[in-house]
């Protein structure tokens, strides 16, 4: 633990998860938790009958779940909770002309005195040490004026939640893109629009002038402007390193993102593929300077989804952090420019060739077709 005692690393979705409860058993006011994926399977229960329970003891308890991410959960799947006087939300109900814009933020706050944040969804593949069972993630346990800017964001896209498609001109207004100092950190909120979305400038920013990098990210697709950025800095004598999945549950990702390792390579940046369960952490560290939340290092995040990153500037959280990436490293296998180039056949360049084409071409190319084409005014 750092003199930063506002900050504190969770490691892995079995330590998240702990927290997670101990937060909403210790709560007395209100607990409001919005996440990308919830399912309903022992770890999702488990959440829900917490949050049951404490809304049984008169706190005021507020869910949002993603309406695509948690498609396969049932409606009477929170009739507990609504029971006991809890509340719950879907973000943006699946329609055509928005289902790309999705809300992958995941934060847990609690009597605006405590926020959880990280990577992890709730499901019983988060809910492990990463290394035998379960998902390799990171969360952070926060205090301090972040957690209020927590609630307020989040209270922003509850009432957005089930805008309908005849309504997106509020939607469009409230694209939730917002830069907040807010001790130990800066929260960084992004979302689709237009402009600058805060959490690609600030990396772009940092990443420019930074001397080591790196990066633990579950989807890595990252614009032309952020793999230059990444390319200079072992130009000029810095030190990058960026730790991918080998397993994962996204292969076209995880094609995409190969597809970039031979440039990569050649330009001096080290990568390196997670080995005994899936990487879904989410973490960027340049010098000092951590970013931890939501976001992956990838088009989608940066530029289309609803996220949140905190970025810290805090000398003894990054030699945390970085403690945390060099031991994951241990349970990696280094990608070499001459491995590399013997491991691709024909077939494999030529699906990652598809691969990035689809994640880093259509994909952004669709979402900005249907922002222009949003059908405001229209039932």
């Amino acid at each position: 633990m750092s003199n930063n005692k506002a900050v504190r690393w969770l490691p892995s979705g079995e330590m998240a998860f702990a927290a997670v409860h101990d937060a909403i058993a210790n709560a007395r006011e209100n607990v409001q938790l919005e996440t990308y994926i919830l399912r309903d399977d022992a770890t999702g229960r488990g959440i829900r009958d917490a949050l049951s329970e404490a809304a049984r003891r008169g706190v005021r308890v507020r869910v949002l779940i993603d309406a695509f991410g948690s498609m396969a959960l049932g409606s009477d799947f929170w009739h507990p909770l609504q029971q006991t006087g809890g509340e719950y939300r879907v973000f943006n109900p699946l329609h055509a002309r928005r289902i790309v814009y999705r809300n992958h933020r995941k934060c847990v706050t609690c009597d605006n005195a405590v926020a959880i944040i990280g990577g992890f969804n709730i499901a019983d593949e988060y809910a492990g040490d990463g290394v035998t069972r379960g998902w390799r993630d990171l969360g952070v346990a926060l205090e301090g004026a972040v957690v209020t800017q927590l609630v307020h964001a989040f209270e922003s896209l509850y009432a957005m939640a089930d805008l309908s498609p005849g309504r997106l001109a509020r939607l469009r207004r409230a694209t939730q893109r917002k830069r907040i100092q807010a001790p130990p950190g800066e929260l960084l909120l992004g979302g689709p629009g237009t402009g600058a979305n805060p959490l690609k400038a600030a990396l772009m920013r940092d990443l420019a002038r930074a001397k080591q990098i790196e990066i633990s990210t579950a989807y890595f697709l990252p614009t032309w402007a952020l793999r230059r950025r990444l390319m200079r800095c072992t130009r000029r004598g810095g030190k990058v390193r960026v730790l991918l999945p080998g397993p994962t549950d996204v292969p076209l990702a995880r094609d995409a993102a190969r597809g970039l390792y031979r440039r990569l390579l050649r330009a001096g940046v080290a990568v390196y593929e997670y080995q005994p369960q899936v990487l879904h952490a989410k973490l960027i560290i340049a010098d000092d300077i951590v970013f931890v939340g939501s976001a992956n290092f990838n088009t989608r995040s940066l530029h289309i989804d609803y996220e949140l990153l905190l970025r810290i500037k805090d000398a003894a959280v990054a030699a945390e952090a970085r403690a945390l990436f060099d031991c994951d490293l241990h349970h990696a296998r280094e990608i070499t420019p001459k491995t590399w180039r013997l491991e691709r056949s024909l077939w494999e360049r030529l699906r990652q060739r598809f691969a990035y084409f689809v994640m880093a071409r259509l994909d952004p190319l669709v979402a900005r077709w249907l922002w222009r084409n949003r059908g405001d005014g229209v039932d």
